[in-house]
């Protein structure tokens, strides 16, 4: 509720399994992303062999090494010979060749996130080099034959797992055909989603040699469960854990548990740095490309900033018409089911709310910026506070599993970056945020001036478990909240001891899909008023659904169900707006909407209207001509190839 960075997907504050082109018709097609797994038991692990072969992890489960895939030779051969550059343009025909070195990895973050720090070792398609690895490894060409073999004639053959999208489908027989070109015979075996990320199926079993999917990114790069020696799923742990690779790397997994126990950003860039250079080198994991996604806006428009992790409208308050215009049209393929944010999270609702309720925080290229709120409640700032204070047996600490419990023998805590049992008499220090949050001053649409009773109610109805809300994280850190008595937008957040929430700088439910205040004073058509009606009747209040009062540059002043919107400047917006008026049209078809944008009846194209499909190329002739303004933005989501070191 705090962190929400790829607002489309309605993320959490963990990294998503993203099964978007899962049902897509075509390339750059997307679909629906489920939470990813919460962070499984600290079952010990032997560290695994950075050199040719990795060894076990747990007695009596996945102990037994890919003959082919656990030997580094073979992963780093099937790097080389895959040409990234070539699947990049098998789905995306549209890309230049100066933009796929931006979208191409090299690592499991993107080149423009705070804690990349490369480049990292690359594997740049070279079949020879490829061969060369495999020969080493004892996998040579026989004569006359196309498949290798090893000296017991046992040929290198893989099969890889994935999505039966056409996306995937697309791209998958380019890299089969790549590794035939270095001997190896690779089998596709495209399954539906439901299988693929299935609860006891496909990748929570492990059972795959290569597996392709796409991952989110976003500003907190987290990644314990995901590369920590400890999250490797195995029947003996209960299949917890996201580490499907079975990858054992002590420096790697010591580096990305230190870099999420601690709040300092410069601590955590040097240990993601570590775990992304081991992560290169043993080559676990084939980072293949960043997705891409396109937005286009009329030669008229001026100010449109496209961006991967935030929604270009978050600026429209800036925007300008060059010829004068006051009224600005956009295009969207969907409209919001209500713009009760708190219960709604998709990428219409989610730019309308920033139009026409408001914004609280920015997040432009992996990170964060201040809108609403005053500043980062940093540790720096000196708003924030993170000392260690003693706990005994009956305090409420903050569990491994990210849930408030009283301490008692046998509590499961992480203390130093490692999860230990509490053994229900040793004396215990936990570190506890004690944070300080701030508004700029705001004014509603309807003239009244914001106050410290409209942040108590989106703390009391945001955490209300009737609101309709489906995730309480935030709501669960915080041990007590103290408002300010002086006059001041502010409020001070006690934290449960041990949470370590690197999201801390920023307030909670201030990321869109999520409103930090609500109109407190507002009276009601019934005659009540707002801060009086019990959380699970908002869900069905026109007041919140249809036309909410606004603390942002527009406010909604009419809605044709199916047809448009009509949002108009708030006159106590400061410090105003480029526009007078926005006109938003929802248009079904995507090649109907580039058709306005050419004919001049749109003016701006988002990146979900415009998709990623065959109409992104009628956009980029047209922009090439001049007739339009256009970019490709390299998404936060990219896809990988993984390879699984065990047998099942």
């Amino acid at each position: 509720m705090r962190v929400k960075l790829l607002k489309w997907f309605a993320l959490g504050a963990v990294i998503a399994m993203v099964l978007s082109a899962c049902t897509a018709p075509g390339p750059g097609g997307s679909g629906a992303a489920p939470a990813a797994t919460a962070a499984g038991s600290e079952t010990p692990a032997v560290e695994a062999s950075t050199a040719t072969t990795a060894t076990t992890t747990t007695e009596g489960s996945f102990t037994t090494p890919n003959p082919m895939l656990s030997d580094v030779r073979v992963r780093q051969a099937i790097a080389h010979c895959v040409d990234r550059d070539a699947l990049i343009s098998s789905v995306y025909t549209y890309v230049p060749a100066d933009i796929k070195p931006q979208i191409r990895m090299d690592s499991f973050l993107p080149k423009t996130h705070w804690a990349y720090k490369g480049p990292y070792q690359d594997y740049p398609y070279d079949p020879v080099a490829g061969g060369q690895l495999l020969d080493e490894a004892g996998w040579k060409l026989p004569d006359g034959g196309k498949v290798r073999q090893n000296a017991n004639g046992d040929k290198l053959a893989l099969t890889l797992t994935t999505t039966d999208s056409q996306f995937r489908k697309t791209w998958a027989a380019v890299a089969q055909q790549d590794l035939a070109g270095c001997g190896i015979d690779l089998t596709l075996n495209f399954i539906s989603a439901d299988i693929w990320f299935g609860d006891t199926t496909g990748l929570a079993r492990r059972d795959f040699q290569l597996g392709a999917y796409a991952w989110v990114g976003q500003a907190d790069p987290t990644g314990r469960t995901l590369y920590a020696c400890n999250q490797i799923p195995t029947a003996d742990n209960n299949w917890e854990g996201q580490n499907v690779m079975g990858w054992c790397n002590k420096a790697a997994s010591d580096a990305i548990i230190a870099a999420n126990n601690t709040l300092n950003r410069d601590e955590r860039i040097k240990q993601y740095n570590i775990v992304q250079t081991e992560f290169a080198k043993d080559m676990v994991s084939l980072p293949l490309f960043q997705r891409v996604e396109a937005e286009a806006w009329s030669n008229n428009l001026d100010g449109v900033t496209p961006d991967p992790t935030e929604y270009a409208v978050a600026k429209a308050a800036t925007w300008k018409l060059k010829d004068g215009g006051d009224t600005l049209v956009i295009g969207l393929s969907q409209e919001p089911a209500s713009m009760f944010t708190l219960v709604e999270s998709s990428a219409a609702e989610a730019q309308v709310a920033q139009l026409a309720i408001g914004v609280g925080n920015t997040q432009f290229n992996y990170d964060f910026q201040p809108v609403l709120q005053k500043e980062l409640s940093t540790l720096d700032s000196g708003l924030a506070t993170n000392k260690m204070v003693d706990v005994k047996v009956g305090d409420m600490v903050y569990n491994s599993d990210g849930e408030p419990v009283a301490l008692a023998k046998g509590t499961k805590l992480v203390v130093d970056g490692n999860t230990v049992e509490y053994d229900g008499s040793s004396a215990l220090q936990l570190p506890q945020l004690v944070v300080k949050y701030e508004l700029n001053d705001y004014t509603w649409s309807d003239g009244t001036a914001g106050s410290v009773d409209d942040i108590k109610l989106a703390y009391k109805t945001n955490c209300d478990p009737k609101s309709g809300a489906t995730e309480f994280n935030t709501c669960h850190e915080m041990k007590k909240v103290d408002y300010a008595t002086d006059g001041s937008l502010s409020w001070t957040i006690t934290y449960y001891p041990g949470v370590q929430d690197p999201g801390y700088a920023v307030m909670p439910f201030s990321i869109i899909p999520d409103a930090p205040v609500y109109p407190s004073h507002q009276v009601l058509s019934d005659g009540r008023k707002l801060a009086d009606v019990p959380a699970e009747e908002w869900v069905k209040l026109p007041e919140i659904t249809t036309k909410p009062l606004s603390f942002g540059p527009f406010v909604i002043t009419d809605w044709q169900k199916g047809q448009s919107m009509t949002l108009e400047a708030n006159p106590y917006y400061k410090p105003g707006t480029g526009v007078k008026k926005i006109q938003i049209v929802i248009v079904t078809d995507t090649n109907q909407a580039v058709a306005q944008l050419l004919s001049g009846d749109i003016d701006y194209l988002e990146k979900a209207t415009l998709a990623g499909g065959a109409e992104v190329q009628t956009v980029v002739d047209a922009a090439a001509q001049n007739k339009v303004q256009m970019k490709l933005v390299p998404s936060p989501t990219w896809e990988h190839i993984d390879m699984n070191m065990y047998l099942p």
